[in-house]
């Protein structure tokens, strides 16, 4: 066990601590009118006042965020923004089999709708379009990865399958056994600012942001909705909500999500020795390929950032700042990445944290609207949503619109996800797929019949 590794480190979101943060927006006071009220100030919401702005110039968009622009998953995750809108091609023709080509079809064309608009407005988030590798380590994957490139390859899907001599050539590791690569279908970003830059081209836009803004109350105000907050009421014709894993303004939609924990570890810069002995040029995303699996990728300043395998459910399922730190997943990080880059010995990490994404049974975005067409939602994203966002934006607002869109006539975005049981029996479900999921990971793949009965009736839940 490596600890030295974590002696210095700063328990600190890497991305949130830069410099060049945003000075703070204020708060809402009194009372205000709008023709578009969005709650929310990660990218669902910053995409949905954007996109609202760009279809009509003229309509009146207020933002309310209850922190900072940014401050929870939106600026913490590891800035992969995939193309897929059903957490990977897999999960999505599991699900909806007949409309998986048009799904993949839609996530291009939302990317590429990301990358069009961080060009035109000049965004400045450290956009990079390498495409993404997910690797095997363990025998059995192996063969998992050949079948599913061919699978999605039959479906139009550019993926390629990598055996041992081209996956050492792409990321030097003694782990990697074989790879799937996806050369386009993801791009990676500093998250944090994205978040900043989508909010300053909102601004620009003319949407009004104000922070500190707890959204506490939604009710009918005659043709409209009334949000109130602590200080004051935003009067609206319709809202949107990206509030994701904080409780819903919607309560019928809770039952549909819960907070998980996810952790990830910094590294300090490399060396360019460092960086010549384990390769990795074309700096694409990474992931491993059992069912708790590990994220990595390079910064902009050639750190690499190390997370996942880990994913906490704490019973009622609470948000909690005590939460956000765990030391004994920190420990398990450092292990597995010398473990998976032994030559990096005597590399140290800079920062070390973590916080709640909102999970779903479907393990992708649900959608849908409320109060007789007056407010919409997103959210249910499960850790691959940074690009499905400015989906779950442009969804919103057909729905809010009452336009039937190609968007809006997919089983995917009419559908919803099962809801999770009551507590205790949630509680007890999630930890003993936890340890099923672990279980097969050290078996050879082997799933018992606990996950397969998971599997049957269409409950998703790994790391």
């Amino acid at each position: 066990m490596n600890r030295q590794s974590l002696s210095d480190v700063s328990y600190s979101t890497y991305w949130l601590a830069d410099p060049g943060r945003p000075a703070v927006r204020g708060p809402l006071t009194g009372e205000l009118s709008t023709d578009l009220v969005v709650v929310g100030g990660g990218y669902t919401g910053l995409w949905t006042a954007i996109i609202a702005k760009e279809r009509n110039p003229e309509r009146d968009v207020v933002l309310i965020e209850g922190g900072r622009i940014g401050h929870a998953a939106s600026g913490r995750n590891g800035g992969f923004v995939a193309a897929s809108l059903t957490h990977g091609f897999a999960n999505g023709y599991s699900r909806w089999p007949e409309e998986i080509a048009e799904l993949e079809r839609l996530g291009l064309e939302n990317l590429q709708g990301i990358e069009d608009t961080i060009n035109r407005y000049g965004i400045d988030c450290e956009w990079e379009r390498t495409g993404a590798l997910d690797v095997a380590t363990a025998p059995h994957e192996v063969e998992a990865l050949r079948q599913g490139v061919e699978l999605a390859r039959g479906h139009g899907v550019g993926v390629e399958f990598l055996d041992h001599e081209a996956v050492q050539a792409e990321v030097a590791s003694p782990r990697f056994l074989a790879g799937a690569y996806d050369r386009r279908g993801t791009a990676m970003v500093n998250p944090a600012k994205l978040a900043w830059g989508l909010a300053e081209v909102a601004e620009r836009l003319g949407v009004r942001i104000f922070e500190g803004t707890f959204a506490t109350e939604m009710a009918r105000d005659g043709a409209g909705m009334a949000v109130r907050t602590p200080l004051g009421r935003v009067r609206a014709r319709h809202v949107a909500l990206g509030t994701n894993v904080f409780p819903s303004l919607v309560r019928r939609t809770r039952l549909y999500t819960i907070p998980v924990y996810d952790y990830a570890l910094m590294t300090e810069p490399l060396t360019a020795a460092q960086m010549a002995s384990v390769g990795w040029r074309s700096r694409q995303g990474l992931s491993d390929s059992g069912n708790q699996f590990h994220y990595f990728r390079q910064t902009a300043d050639n750190r690499i950032l190390w997370g996942g395998y880990d994913a906490i459910y704490h019973f009622g399922g609470k948000l909690d700042p005590s939460h956000e730190h765990r030391q004994e997943t920190y420990h398990r990080l450092s292990d597995h990445f010398f473990d998976t880059f032994p030559q990096l010995e005597g590399l140290r990490f800079s920062h070390a944290w973590g916080g709640a994404i909102d999970t779903c049974t479907r393990f992708s975005a649900f959608f849908g609207a409320a109060y007789g067409g007056r407010v919409a939602y997103a959210a249910g994203y499960t850790g691959l949503g940074v690009a499905a966002t400015r989906f779950g934006a442009d969804v919103m607002l057909d729905l809010l619109s009452g336009a039937r869109t190609a968007r809006t006539r997919t089983r995917m975005v009419r559908s919803k996800p099962l809801p999770f049981p009551p507590e205790p029996v949630r509680w007890a479900g999630v930890e003993l797929t936890r340890r099923s999921l672990a279980h097969a990971d050290a078996n050879g793949g082997r799933r018992n019949l606990w996950l397969k009965a998971m599997d049957a009736v269409g409950f998703g839940f790994d790391s």
